[in-house]
């Protein structure tokens, strides 16, 4: 059972749904909850290129889209992209495939860079 190639996409789709659930009810934006800091910044003081990320997902999930924009405006638009990936890979293992994503060199630079960016941008304006 744990080696059907659906095991791994409807663990990760379960974990997502169980986090989504905590996160409805607990508002990020509050102190005094049970959600893990970003390391990144508890070590440096800035801002990661995904800082925000929980805040925005609990704007998006109470319909507050320009909250959800100004918390982590690339992460907001990769989101489409991550959710299609997840479905992909649900879709193949689903029918019995394993389905193993390739990002190139040239993809993983871009990536790269769009992080780096990010993450210099956003330190510098906020």
């Amino acid at each position: 059972m744990l080696r059907h190639p659906a095991a791994a996409p409807l663990t990760v789709l379960a974990a997502g749904a169980a986090g989504a659930a905590y996160l409805y009810g607990t508002d990020p934006h509050q102190p005094g909850h049970w959600l893990p800091q970003c390391p990144f910044r508890f070590v440096t003081g800035l801002l990661c290129p995904a800082c925000g990320g929980t805040r925005m997902v609990y704007d998006l999930m109470h319909g507050h889209f320009t909250q959800a924009w100004l918390d982590n405006r690339v992460l907001l638009l990769a989101s489409p992209f991550a959710l299609a990936l997840l479905a992909r890979w649900m879709w193949a293992g689903l029918h019995g495939r394993t389905w193993h994503p390739r990002l190139g060199a040239r993809g993983s630079t871009v990536v790269l860079g769009i992080a780096v960016t990010w993450t210099v941008v956003r330190n510098m304006i906020g």
